[in-house]
């Protein structure tokens, strides 16, 4: 199981490494690191270059960690008991890939779309319930950050409740788990942000300065 463990996170990181946020940003003209937080998510390139710019990067990370995932369980290990769990590994390094790019010097995003792909494809069931939630959370608080830490700490929850009698189950909680502390750490600035009351709010826009062609 451990190399096909370690295939899996190697393959996924190169999914990963796939920057949507920066690859519409530059068509656009504009390097999506130098504005807003400097990250190459959804949410900053939203705010950058506006909803049809967000809504393509939310795609393409979502595809970007659906595809491999879905291949991997379905067509190249489908025949294995724990072809769910290496599914799992794959999202991870997609999610490592995104947050870590080696090609721009480690500086990624922070997850939360490449997790909500991984978390789509390993139980469409659970979608609902995430994006409810998700939607509620930011209604109610106005920060995107707060919802999306409400529905990767789900994520295990679901887990736990609705795969306990699977195989490997113990094995596939600590992989979910380990997706909702990586999207914590990469939000860390955001949680000091929240605590001092001085963290984004839905809505905002950042002024854009287009790089000339």
């Amino acid at each position: 199981m451990v190399w096909r463990i370690i295939v899996c996170l190697l393959c996924g990181y190169g999914f990963g490494c796939i920057s949507t946020g920066y690859i519409v940003g530059k068509m656009n003209h504009v390097d999506i690191r130098e504005y807003g937080s400097g990250n190459i998510g959804t949410t900053n390139t939203l705010r950058t270059l506006g909803k049809k710019a967000g809504a393509i990067t939310y795609i393409g990370d979502v595809l970007k960690a659906m595809v491999p995932m879905l291949l991997a369980r379905l067509v190249i290990f489908k025949e294995l008991s724990y072809a769910d769990l290496l599914g799992l590994y794959v999202g991870l390094g997609v999610a490592i890939g995104h947050n870590f790019p080696f090609w721009l010097h480690f500086k990624g995003g922070k997850g939360i779309a490449v997790t909500s792909g991984v978390m789509a494809a390993h139980d469409p069931l659970a979608i609902p319930l995430y994006l409810v939630s998700f939607v509620i959370s930011v209604a109610v608080t106005k920060y995107v950050s707060v919802g999306s830490l409400v529905i990767v700490t789900l994520f295990p929850v679901w887990i736990a409740v609705m795969d306990h009698n699977k195989p490997h189950f113990v094995h596939t909680l600590i992989v979910s788990i380990v997706f909702t502390a990586l999207a914590f750490l990469r939000h860390r600035q955001n949680l000091i942000r929240l605590k001092n009351g001085n963290e984004n709010k839905i809505g905002q826009k950042v002024k854009v300065e287009k790089d000339e062609v």
